[in-house]
């Protein structure tokens, strides 16, 4: 083999150049550079040296602990069948036998024997010490156990002793008392006594020569009998100066909007038993995790005898935030304007030219489906847009605008004019008490007519301000940006009459346009701010959710460090999702906020099952009365709260008296595991706006066959619902007149009978139709024809225009200028 250097050999071990060599020289190898070679002799005597060192024997020294022997014998059976003779056979069977013995050294026994027996005895000495540490702390135990009895004896002993003496003294006295009362008064003249009178109560003895010491002379100080009944003082006698009181604890017993029967045992100091007996008393029959309301809670603490507070949501939040704002001096702010109208009427394409922006580009059918908030920078001054959905499913939506804005400004398209959804933006706008900016878009088309829609407008209470009202009309093109510019001088100028302010300091309040579920940023609300500074790491309570703010942004999704009044912006770290129109709040005791917000999820869980206990109840007793209703099915899942909100509504509203739309879950995210579960479990139809199902809930889907259907666009979810449900709605039956024929002259028969010859004066008389015999326009007679005749041929119809000689089955009272009408049944489909 060819020899290495010391540091190729270093390289192949894996240890550093220096170590090797220092090895080397120890193991006593002329060896000191790196570049000499090393032969295989040496590397045995260094592996020598250091298995010696590490305390194993040299590689020449070692011998095996033990050694197994294995033994393998082959041998054949012979094995004969069949009888003797020819006729018998033999058959070899081949048999191995194998053996396997282990012989170990015997002084690795004898070694592992000691071993186990030193292990023993070391065990078996562990045990002893326990065993003697166990005795000596029960001892110790014993010992102060023992001390503190006769401690205790001792203790007793002097108490009785103390209360013998104190008895006796208290005996002597009453009695002196009462022989002092008895006694005569003496007679002026008599001669004078040795007094005989005790000593008084400051200065007599006892039995034993002792002075009693008392704090004042009417108290004996000594400690009386227990007795369950009351004490009766003796006239002229004072009583214990310790009376156990007689009189009831009242106490002033919170109670909040619902309360369970054992919180509310708890909050008064009783029992929750005595506190059922009490209601059973009262009518009131109740579990100890029974939920009552705050009347009946009230109405129990009243008879018990205390005292009951009601608690509001609004007090916990008053003592939370007394009033941030109190000494602070308001600014001017932006004003908020909503974007209503029409839905393709050009509202986020005028609000898309302000902020030079596509936003409708990116919308799915060309409409907004959200709430879009939004602040722009112009010249005359910072406006904040908020754009909502146009469709008649985003009433809610619409109104949520409605409710934190300024100014709307309704958008009407001058080809097109006054709308069922512009009607209704009107209505929000009015009912908010919010001024009316009117933007008459497209105007750049053809068959523009401006003057036209101020009069469809002045029907509804929109009157221009040239005819004497008080709206402002702006014409505007959206396309072309034509008249953009004085939309916006009259939206600053209503700004300017109504002096928006707002306070610009101190912690911040707003109010939620929208919120929606983030697969990587988790819970995600837009808030618009309407009064102080929302920083970032501020601890804000909304609606039933809470939490501190980890990030802001912008429209653009830029991260910015604070909010201002009336800027929207996009926050992240709240607990969950909260709805839609809730107010936020920034507080500093992020605790209490915690407890608010548990309150108000306690609560909201309480309603909603009421609601669903009530709705149970009406479905009841609606399929006692009307028999058991079809109903579809349906699991709602979109992208944010909103279009949730307005899919549940809309489909909703779809529903009849024979077919129903139920709504077994609505929700905002992806589909997930648990929704197709749902799904399978109800039977539900699994709709998905804007969302997709994750991989667990697509397998779910396709083993158990689940509809599932994806929409981008709110028509297309409405127009299919319908469809579903007018396929589950029964077909209608309808008659349709197929033709009429009047009779002429009858012949009769007697082998036939009557037998009409008629004239077909409308339609087709067909032979396989229904008839109906009229008589002066009065139907006598219903049933079917017996035969169709045209001369002397049967004939399956007859046209107009034609004679034919028609029978009637079952009927011989035919008579000249009846009409004979001819009709079929029909199965009309039922559309929602």
């Amino acid at each position: 083999m060819p020899e290495v250097t010391v540091k190729q050999f270093a390289e192949v071990v894996g240890i550093p150049v220096e170590r090797l060599l220092d090895q080397l020289g120890e193991a006593g190898l002329p060896i000191s550079t790196p570049d000499e070679t090393i032969s295989d002799k040496d590397k045995v005597r260094l592996l020598t040296f250091l298995r010696e060192v590490h305390g194993k024997t040299s590689v020449v020294a070692a011998e095996p602990k033990k050694v197994t022997l294995k033994r393998k014998v082959q041998s054949e059976l012979r094995l004969s069948s069949g009888g003797q003779g020819r006729g018998a056979t033999k058959t070899v069977v081949n048999v191995e036998v194998r053996q396997k013995r282990t012989y170990i050294k015997r002084s690795e026994i004898l070694k592992d024997e000691a071993k186990r027996r030193e292990d023993e005895a070391e065990e078996q000495a562990r045990q002893e010490q326990e065993r003697a540490a166990a005795e000596q702390r029960a001892q110790a135990e014993a010992e102060a156990l023992r001390q503190e009895l006769e401690r205790k004896a001792a203790e007793e002993q002097a108490r009785l002793k103390a209360e013998e003496e104190a008895r006796l003294a208290s005996e002597q006295q009453r009695v002196a008392v009462e022989q002092a009362r008895a006694a005569p008064a003496p007679a002026a003249a008599a001669p004078e006594r040795p007094s005989k009178r005790k000593p008084a109560k400051d200065d007599r003895e006892t039995r034993y020569g002792r002075q009693e010491l008392h704090v004042a002379v009417d108290k004996s100080g000594r400690r009386k009998k227990r007795s369950r009944s009351r004490p009766v003082a003796l006239s002229g006698t004072a009583q214990h100066g310790f009376e156990r009181p007689t009189a009831p604890i009242v106490r002033e017993v919170t109670i909040p909007e619902t309360i369970t029967v054992g919180d509310l045992a708890q909050k008064m100091a009783i029992k929750a038993a005595e506190l059922i007996k009490v209601m059973i008393g009262m009518g009131i029959m109740a579990t100890i995790n029974q939920i009552i309301d705050q009347e009946t809670a009230a109405l129990v603490v009243e008879d018990i005898g205390h005292k009951p507070k009601l608690l509001k949501d609004t007090d916990l939040e008053a003592e939370l935030v007394p009033g941030h704002h109190a000494n602070v001096d308001a600014v001017s702010r932006p004003p908020v304007v909503t974007i209503m109208g029409h839905v393709d009427h050009g509202k986020t394409s005028l609000l898309d030219y302000l902020r030079r922006t596509k936003v409708a580009a990116g919308e799915a059918g060309g409409i907004t489906q959200h709430i879009g908030a939004y602040h722009v920078q112009t010249t005359k001054g910072v406006v904040t847009f908020l754009d909502t959905p146009g469709h008649a499913a985003f009433t809610a939506m619409r109104a949520r605008g409605a409710k934190v804005t300024d100014i709307v400004v309704l958008v009407v398209a001058a080809d097109d004019g006054v709308m069922p959804q512009t009607i209704e933006a009107i209505t929000h706008a009015k009912a908010a008490g919010v001024p009316i900016v009117v933007a008459v878009n497209k105007i750049d088309k053809p068959d523009a007519d401006p003057d036209r829609v101020k009069q469809e407008l002045t029907q509804h209470a929109v009157i221009p301000e040239e005819w004497g009202g008080d709206a402002m009309f702006a014409n505007v093109s959206a396309k072309t940006g034509d008249g953009v510019d004085g939309l916006l001088e009259s939206i600053l100028l209503q700004a300017e009459v109504m002096e928006l302010m707002a306070v610009a300091e101190g912690p911040a309040s707003g109010v939620v346009l929208e919120s929606s579920l983030d697969k990587g940023r988790g819970p995600v609300a837009t808030i618009l701010v309407q009064s102080g500074i929302l920083h970032k790491g501020d601890v804000v309570l909304s609606g039933k959710e809470f939490g501190r703010v980890r990030a802001l942004f912008d429209e653009a999704g830029k991260p910015v460090d604070a909010a201002t009044p009336s800027i929207p912006v996009v926050v992240l770290g709240l607990s969950g999702l909260p709805n839609a129109g809730d107010d936020v709040t920034v507080v500093s005791d992020e605790r209490k906020a915690r407890e608010i917000a548990l309150y108000r999820q306690g609560k909201y869980r309480d309603v909603k099952l009421a609601r669903q206990h009530a709705a149970n109840l009406e479905d009841v007793i609606s399929q006692m009365g009307e028999g058991e209703a079809s109903s579809l099915n349906l699991i709602i899942k979109a992208d944010v709260q909103g279009s949730a909100e307005a899919l549940e509504e809309a489909l909703t509203q779809l529903s009849t008296d024979e077919v129903k739309v139920k709504i077994v879950a609505s929700g905002v995210g992806g589909i997930t595991e648990s929704d197709a579960n749902l799904a399978v479990a109800s039977n539900a139809v699994v709709v998905g706006f804007n969302v997709r199902a994750d991989a667990a809930a697509r397998k779910v889907i396709a083993e158990a066959g689940v509809d599932l259907r994806y929409y981008s666009v709110i028509y297309h979810v409405i127009d299919e619902v319908k469809l579903a449900l007018s396929g589950m709605l029964s077909p209608e039956m309808r008659e349709q007149i197929v033709g009429l024929a009047e009779v002429r002259d009858v012949f009769r028969s007697s082998k036939i009978g009557a037998v009409a010859g008629c004239m077909v004066l409308e339609g087709v008389v067909r032979r396989n139709n229904p008839i109906r015999v009229l008589r002066d326009n009065v139907v006598v007679f219903e049933g079917e024809l017996e035969s169709l005749r045209r001369f002397k041929d049967d004939v399956n119809e007859v046209r107009s225009g034609m004679e034919c000689g028609i029978g009637v089955r079952n009927y011989n009272d035919v008579k000249s200028g009846d009409q004979i009408e001819v009709y079929e049944r029909v199965e009309v489909a039922r559309t929602v």
